[in-house]
């Protein structure tokens, strides 16, 4: 699945981004906290997105029911 590939590449992205905010001296801590709250909940989409579609590729639904990606989540 190319969808796969490509969260898998947006997640990298999103890390070294956080990474170079951490690494970023000149940036005062509580202006990172209000940077980096948004890059944190985008990830944690991106993390759930890619955990259903790999799901989805391991347990494809049959014809004419639900996915059933509800029933392994734990919320």
């Amino acid at each position: 699945m190319n969808s796969i590939k490509h969260i898998q590449n947006a997640l990298d992205e999103l890390d070294d981004e956080v990474k170079k905010l951490l690494e970023d001296w000149s940036i005062p801590m509580n202006e990172k906290d209000n940077v980096m709250l948004p890059l944190l909940r985008e990830k944690k989409v991106l993390i759930q997105t890619l955990e259903d579609l790999e799901y989805l590729r391991d347990n494809p639904p049959t014809p004419n029911q639900a996915c059933g990606i509800s029933k392994y989540r734990d919320i």
